[in-house]
């Protein structure tokens, strides 16, 4: 089950709600893409049918054939055995447990295929054809419903002993904060994730605090999301700006222990809460200013990322292609 290095591969990126297929040759070309929802309260076999729908529509509409490819590779949410290409558990596919997804694939097309963390293919992605092109070392956080992360080491995805490194949204930050959906206590995801801005806006107005938030959602607070909350700041609304402020300061305290542990050339921020830059990225810069050694804050710059919702799906063929050149 092997290809030629120089053919295209196709990659996947399976999200909670859809799921985003693409052909991409080595440079880094999208030469077809195809989109679909996942529909994951549906169950493990019915969310793989859809995956190999998706696939398939987009194999037989472009005329490609299995044999065409190099490789395979898939970006999933979750906690992943890159090695033995399983999905161990996944909060986006809450009934997924030790499935060996990229062993069914291969099975059924006869291509070699990968899979790896949504979060991690995104730093690979940013790295070979986004913001960190040409760098060596860099750090990348997905800001969204929750906090993921993923680290480059010269010019390598590093995914520790097995396959799970770069969790940074499970950093604690606050021993005695809130609890994390991992159980933990404090983690930044708490903190700094479109969940938690959304969670912290809706709980100031039940508090009594003035916003117009409660006309934009008519009411309905549990309708209050992190980009209706990046909207009410651009408009000029202080518990809206207070609430991204907040969320600043603790990214900034995980970027310090990145920066100090780490000392990247770059941390991206991508994901959802990306959309937000304005109100995170300078307040967060200032507080590694402050916090980090000297040294490494003044070598790292903290930037947007540029492949937006498509950043997985870019380091899932990266990714693929890796793996692929080192089997040759």
């Amino acid at each position: 089950m092997t290809g030629q290095n120089s053919a295209p591969v196709l990659a996947a990126d399976i999200g909670g709600t859809k799921i985003l297929t693409a052909i991409l040759s080595s440079r880094g070309r999208m030469l077809a893409k195809d989109v679909c929802s996942t529909l994951a309260d549906e169950g493990v076999s019915s969310v793989i049918e859809r995956l190999c729908a998706s696939i398939d529509n987009l194999l037989n509409g472009n005329d490609f054939k299995p044999s065409n490819l190099a490789g395979i590779g898939i970006a999933c949410a979750g906690a992943i055995d890159a090695a033995r290409g399983v999905i161990t558990t996944s909060p986006n596919l809450p009934e997924w447990s030790d499935v060996p997804l990229a062993g069914l694939l291969a099975e059924r097309y006869g291509v070699d295929t990968y899979l790896v963390n949504d979060a991690s293919a995104a730093a690979l992605g940013e790295h070979r054809f986004g913001a960190g092109q040409g760098l060596r070392n860099l750090v990348m956080l997905t800001l969204g419903t929750g906090i993921g992360g993923g680290i480059i080491i010269d010019g390598e995805l590093y995914l520790g002993a097995s396959g799970s490194a770069a969790e940074m949204g499970h950093m604690i930050i606050d021993v005695n904060g809130p609890e994390c959906p991992c159980g933990s206590k404090g983690c930044l995801e708490v903190f700094a994730s479109g969940k938690a801005v959304a969670r912290d806006a809706a709980m100031r107005i039940r508090q009594g605090e003035k916003s117009s938030l409660v006309d934009m959602v008519q009411g309905r607070l549990e309708e209050i999301t992190a980009g209706k909350v990046g909207a009410a700041a651009r408009s000029g609304d202080a518990l809206a700006i207070d609430v991204l402020s907040r969320a600043a300061y603790y990214l900034g305290i995980g970027l310090v222990n990145l920066v100090n542990i780490f000392n990247p050339e770059m941390i991206i921020i991508g994901g959802g809460m990306a959309e937000q830059a304005e109100f995170l990225i300078e307040p967060a810069r200032q507080v590694v200013t402050a916090g980090a050694f000297p040294i490494s804050a003044q070598a790292v710059r903290i930037v947007p990322a540029k492949l937006g919702n498509e950043a997985g799906v870019y380091g899932a063929a990266a990714y693929a292609f890796d793996r692929t050149k080192r089997r040759s």
